[in-house]
């Protein structure tokens, strides 16, 4: 029998990996993009914070973000809920403590690679479409965003790559992801080679088909723009 049947807890483990991923890929871009208009602020104070922000991230290990958030999140959370009238213990769900530290730890680094993006994009084409009445949402939204995409699809590329690989790591605060599932069947058959090679092949697996995706997707907003070089 296949991996001694342990197949489908494998498979229903990469599901959650994948939802970790996606969720955290969605808080992270978010993140990313305040923090490069932060740092392209005019106010000085929004350049401190996104500065601090982005060099106390990419500074301390993913792994030990992970236990603070989890842990520490926890007992904060705990010592105030009295405060505000909640009786009795509050558990901090592992796949949204997950989901919060890769999505604020990636969140730093698309930081540098939007702002990267948006300095390369030529300052008189907002200033021009600012003269042709545009309004700021429309300004970013049609001309800033679009180009700025195209330009940072390469680091975006690379930091989900990385992202999916960091999920891994959300198996130390008990979720149930693949990592985890492996664990159990490893212990239960005594063969950790062949449950950790099967969770390899299946991040290989999410990473080769992300690669296909984001390389058609590269095609497609850098095609015009090809063609008007040429």
């Amino acid at each position: 029998m296949m991996l001694h049947g342990y197949l489908d807890s494998l498979l229903e483990g990469a599901r959650l990996t994948l939802g970790v991923a996606l969720s955290a890929l969605l808080l992270a871009l978010l993140l990313g993009l305040l923090g490069a208009h932060a740092k392209l602020a005019r106010a000085p104070w929004l350049r401190r914070i996104a500065a601090i922000y982005t060099t106390v991230i990419r500074g301390v290990p993913d792994l030990v973000l992970m236990l603070l958030i989890f842990y520490g999140g926890q007992l904060a959370i705990n010592a105030a809920a009295p405060l505000l009238g909640f009786d009795g213990y509050i558990d901090i769900d592992p796949f949204a403590a997950g989901v919060a530290t890769l999505g604020f730890i990636f969140g730093a680094y698309l930081t540098e690679t939007f702002r990267g993006a948006l300095l390369a994009i030529p300052g008189g084409q907002a200033e021009a479409a600012h003269a042709y009445g545009m309004s700021l949402w429309q300004v970013q939204r049609r001309i800033v965003w679009p180009q700025m995409l195209r330009l940072a699809l390469p680091g975006l590329t690379n930091n989900w790559l990385v992202l999916v690989k960091s999920t891994a790591l959300v198996s130390v605060i008990g979720l149930n992801d693949m990592m985890h599932k492996a664990g159990q069947a490893a212990g239960a058959t005594r063969e950790p080679f062949t449950f950790y090679v099967a969770v390899g092949v299946l991040y290989l697996l999410i990473t080769s088909a992300s690669v296909v995706l984001l390389r058609l997707l590269e095609k497609r907003f850098t095609l015009g723009f090809k063609a008007l070089a040429l």
